[in-house]
């Protein structure tokens, strides 16, 4: 009877434990809203993450001030693997753009995937007649300060990478910040903005549509989902080059052991055919790396990052 007893016991306890473990909730806090890259890739690999870890993988937008919101709550989050945050090139970049920020971009975070690279799309609206980006740049300082360009907000890299392209072809236009990159699109569309630097996530779609004109890409060679389409370097605008990395961060103090197992799901989602046919689809170049690794790009970013806000002359109060 004891036996019987005691095997109950084990029985229940280990029903206990797999209901606890089925009802682990895992969010990755995405900064923007709906439309920005960071959302799209999210929403790209959750599923299967979900599916390795034995987990419920839910996307959370927590938009606002340029991605610095939902970036402050995961920082206080608690270090326990269950909240992390879809960080992009913004995440470094915010640190020198903001004269202040409740968090260390760095210090706070833990890197504990790498997901890949994505460069950006400079683009207008068809409206303004413009087919190359010499046209563009021409056509832009005519007006000084009349025109205006869309971002996904105050120190998003959609901003700063507009803002650093300006500042080396020598034009001023206006800076209208919106929620995210899909916000800011469409603006173009709409025609009520003349320009945009949108990732190739945000663009790729968009390239046989009457009402934009993509312009040049950011990246340093041409992106092989947009062959077409000359670097902004080619152009006219030598030395130019603006891409980003994308990456999951924890909360700086997430257990070590934590990290390499998120880590190591995050690798073999990446390596399934259809995630990897999903992130070719959207124009982003996956990448793998260790946490330890990791961490070493978002400190080369961070100073990369400074070099960056400084040449766009951009600061947030």
């Amino acid at each position: 009877m004891k036996i019987k007893s005691s095997l109950a016991v084990m029985a229940v306890a280990l029903g206990l434990c797999s209901t606890a473990m089925a009802q682990r909730v895992i969010r990755i806090v995405v900064p923007f809203g709906p439309g920005a890259v960071q959302d799209t890739v999210a929403r790209t690999f959750s599923n299967e993450l979900g599916q390795i870890l034995g987990a419920t993988v839910v996307v959370e937008n927590r938009a606002g001030a340029g991605g610095t919101i939902g970036t402050a709550a995961v920082a206080k989050a608690a270090p326990d693997g269950n909240t992390l945050l879809l960080a992009a090139a913004s995440h470094t970049l915010a640190g020198h753009l903001f004269a202040k920020l409740p968090y260390d971009p760095i210090k706070d975070f833990a890197g504990v995937s790498l997901l890949g690279y994505s460069g950006y799309v400079i683009a207008a609206p068809s409206s303004m007649g413009v087919t190359q980006l010499a046209d563009y740049i021409k056509y832009v300082k005519a007006r000084p300060k009349q025109l205006n360009y869309a971002s996904a907000g105050n120190g998003s890299a959609t901003h700063l990478g507009m803002a650093s392209f300006l500042a080396k072809a020598g034009l001023e236009m206006q800076h209208i910040p919106l929620k995210s990159t899909g916000d800011a699109v469409n603006e173009v569309l709409a025609d009520r903005v003349q320009g945009v630097t949108a990732a190739t996530i945000g663009l790729v779609g968009f390239r046989q549509d009457p009402r934009i004109k993509l312009l040049a890409y950011t990246g340093a060679k041409r992106s092989r989902f947009m062959p077409e389409l000359p670097t902004v370097a080619e152009a006219g605008l030598p030395g130019y080059k603006f891409d980003s990395w994308l990456g999951l961060l924890a909360p700086a103090a997430t257990p070590k052991a934590e990290q390499d197992r998120i880590n190591q799901a995050v690798q073999k989602a990446l390596n399934d055919p259809a995630v990897i046919e999903r992130f070719k689809n959207l124009g982003v170049e996956t990448s793998l790396a260790s946490p330890d690794e990791f961490q070493q790009i978002l400190r080369a970013d961070w100073d990369n990052a400074g070099l960056i806000v400084k040449s766009s002359g951009a600061k947030v109060e």
